[in-house]
C-alpha cells in the first residue's frame, strides 16, 4: 500500500488488489484554497463533506466513469472495503458547518480511517467502529476541525498504529488555519523529517506505541 499527501485533506491510496492496481483519491480541493492539485487518476473518490476545499472530483481523472462515494454506508469497489460514518463538522451538531463523513478504508489487510473535517468529539459507539484502525489521518488545524489538543487526545482513545496530521497550515495555503507546530508541541514530537509517501503493508504494523509520520505535501 502507497499512501501520499496532496496537501490540506487531500490523499491518494494505492492498492495491490489481486495483481490490479486500485487508486482512491480522497477530498481533493480546488484552487481557491491556493494550492494546485496535481492531475491524480482514480478508480474512485471518497468525499468527506460538500465544501470547495474537499468535493473537487472534476480535478480527478477516474478510470472507468466518475464514481464518487460522499455519504454514509458500506461499499466495496475492486476488492477494497470503505465504511463511511457520520459525524459533525462543528460542535454544535453540524449547525454551524454542517455533516461530515468518516471513511474507514480496508485493503491489503491494513485499515485506514480517514476522519475528514472532524469537529468534535466521537461518541462511544463512533470509537468502537475505529478499533484497530492503523493509520489514523487526522485534521490538526483547528478553527473548522479538531485543533492540536483535542487531536491528541482523540489519538489516544484510537490508538492506531500510524497518525498523520492533515488539515494545516502549509506553504502556499491560504487557510486560517494553525500550521503543524502547536500538533507536533502537542505530541512532543521535537525535531521532525517528512517523507513523501508512506509504504507499507500489514505485517510491518508490529509498532505497540502510535508512531506519527509527517508527509511533506506533494503539491
Amino acid at each position: 500500500m502507497n499512501l501520499s499527501w496532496y496537501g490540506h485533506s487531500c490523499f491518494q491510496c494505492q492498492f495491490s488488489m489481486n495483481g490490479e492496481n486500485v487508486s482512491v483519491v480522497i477530498d481533493p480541493y480546488s484552487a481557491n484554497i491556493g494550492l494546485k492539485l496535481p492531475n491524480l487518476t482514480a478508480d474512485f473518490a471518497l468525499v468527506t463533506h460538500q465544501h470547495e476545499d474537499h468535493n473537487n472530483i472534476e480535478a480527478l481523472r477516474f478510470t472507468n466513469g466518475t464514481m464518487v462515494i460522499d455519504s454514509p454506508g458500506e461499499y466495496e469497489i475492486k476488492n477494497v472495503f470503505v465504511q463511511g460514518m457520520a459525524s459533525f463538522h462543528d460542535e454544535s451538531k453540524g449547525e454551524e458547518r454542517g455533516q461530515n463523513v468518516i471513511y474507514k478504508i480496508k485493503a491489503e489487510e491494513v485499515t485506514i480511517a480517514h476522519l475528514g473535517d472532524l469537529g468534535c468529539d466521537l461518541t462511544s459507539e463512533q470509537l468502537e467502529t475505529l478499533e484497530n484502525v492503523d493509520i489514523l489521518l487526522i485534521p490538526v488545524g483547528g478553527k473548522y476541525t479538531l485543533d492540536a489538543k483535542k487531536a491528541a487526545h482523540l489519538i489516544k482513545q484510537i490508538d492506531p498504529k500510524i497518525v498523520i496530521p492533515m488539515h494545516y497550515k502549509t506553504a502556499g495555503s491560504n487557510m486560517d488555519i494553525d500550521d503543524l507546530q502547536p500538533f507536533a508541541k502537542e505530541m512532543g514530537l521535537g525535531e521532525y523529517t517528512t517523507e513523501n509517501s508512506l509504504k507499507i503493508n500489514a505485517s510491518q504494523l508490529t509498532n505497540e506505541n502510535v508512531i506519527v509520520k509527517i508527509l511533506k505535501p506533494l503539491a
